[in-house]
């Protein structure tokens, strides 16, 4: 049996503590060195295999990781604007994912996306669609700029700006 990563056992903890107490709990006062850093980070819950709930930050918003992982945590759990609040007789059900990103890179050329390793972010005005690399049934950069206009309520004619970033993704 493969052990938990710290990064999954912080933001399961969290989920647990905040749907169950209302709380947020304190932060371990010995974070991994990896965890003191910052970043952007995304939290995806998955409950049978279907998405239940995912938020995150592109740049960091917190003090370090750890805080970052929590905030994303709370916010996929019960703030997802698709999903109702996770419930209590829900938590044995869920599976986490937790998306560590790189800075943002602007992209000049679309030869240089690749959905499998790149996510992205694209902007149009004052609208911004973002969507993480590697995800299942997005296999071209054409269907991932697609989705990504459409999640940023861009029309499919209007002229955008991409950025492109990786991911270290830790699951359970």
């Amino acid at each position: 049996m493969r052990s938990i990563h710290p990064i999954i056992i912080l933001a399961k903890d969290v989920i647990r503590t905040y749907i169950t107490e209302g709380v947020i709990p304190p932060a371990n006062k010995e974070l991994t060195k990896e965890l003191l850093g910052k970043g952007g980070v995304f939290v995806s819950i998955k409950k049978h295999g279907r998405l239940r709930g995912c938020i995150g930050t592109i740049e960091p918003n917190k003090n370090n990781l750890a805080e970052e992982i929590a905030q994303n945590a709370i916010s996929a759990s019960t703030k997802d604007p698709r999903f109702p609040p996770i419930t209590i007789d829900e938590l044995g059900d869920l599976t986490i994912s937790v998306d560590l990103l790189s800075s943002l890179e602007k992209v000049t050329d679309r030869c240089q996306l690749d959905p499998k390793k790149y996510g992205i972010l694209v902007t149009s005005r004052n609208k911004t669609g973002v969507l993480l690399p590697d995800l299942e049934g997005i296999d071209t950069v054409e269907e991932q700029l697609r989705i990504g206009k459409k999640k940023g309520d861009i029309e499919p004619h209007e002229k955008i700006e991409i950025k492109r970033f990786e991911v270290k993704r830790y699951t359970e």
